[in-house]
C-alpha cells in the first residue's frame, strides 16, 4: 500500500498543478521567440513602450521599445517627434542604415496623407523599427531606452536582429496608444 501511495504522489501533484487556476500574463511567456518561427503580427503598445511579436494569436516575444521624443498622441506632421498610431504593414527593409537595421513601416497611408493635407503640412515618412546603431554610441542602456527617435520605434541592435529574422515583409503592425 505504501508503494502504491508513493507512486501516486507525483501523479496527484501533477493533477493539482494542472487544476489550480493561475493568472496568465505576458510575463509568464518565455522571453525569447522560438528560433525559426515567423511572426504574423507586430503590436506596439506606446503607453507601455512595448513591441510584441505574435504568431497565430500567441505571444512569441516582447521587447522594450523607445519611441519618438514626443510619444503621446498620433503622428500628425513631419518633425513632430511622434510615433504614428494605427494599422500598417512592414513594407521594406534597410540593411544599411546608421541605426544598424531597419524595418520600414507603411506610414503614411492615405488617411494620414489626407489628414496632413487638410492642415497643409507634410505627414512625414521613413518610419522604421530599428536598432540604436552607432548613433547612440557612448550612452548608457538606460539612455538608449528613453524616447529619442524622430517618430520611429527603436530597440537594441541585438533585438532588431531577432525581429528582422522573425518578421517578413507584408507583416501587419498595429501601433496602439
Amino acid at each position: 500500500m505504501a508503494a502504491m501511495i508513493g507512486r501516486a504522489v507525483p501523479v496527484l501533484a501533477l493533477l493539482a498543478a494542472l487544476l489550480v487556476p493561475t493568472a496568465w500574463s505576458e510575463s509568464a511567456v518565455p522571453r525569447y521567440a522560438y528560433p525559426g518561427t515567423k511572426a504574423d503580427l507586430i503590436v506596439v503598445q506606446k503607453s507601455e513602450r512595448r513591441l510584441s511579436l505574435y504568431r497565430e494569436g500567441q505571444l512569441l516575444k516582447s521587447y522594450h521599445a523607445s519611441l519618438g521624443r514626443a510619444p503621446v498622441g498620433p503622428k500628425r506632421r513631419e518633425g513632430d517627434g511622434r510615433t504614428p498610431e494605427g494599422s500598417y504593414i512592414i513594407d521594406g527593409r534597410l540593411a544599411h542604415t546608421p541605426y544598424h537595421l531597419g524595418l520600414h513601416i507603411s506610414y503614411p497611408d492615405a488617411r494620414d496623407r489626407a489628414q496632413a493635407a487638410a492642415f497643409g503640412v507634410s505627414p512625414g515618412s521613413a518610419i522604421l523599427i530599428h536598432g540604436i546603431g552607432n548613433v547612440r554610441g557612448g550612452v548608457t542602456e538606460a539612455e538608449a531606452r528613453s524616447d529619442w527617435t524622430e517618430g520611429c520605434i527603436a530597440v537594441t541592435n541585438a533585438e532588431i536582429e531577432e525581429i528582422w529574422a522573425a518578421v517578413d515583409d507584408g507583416t501587419p503592425i498595429d501601433i496602439r496608444p
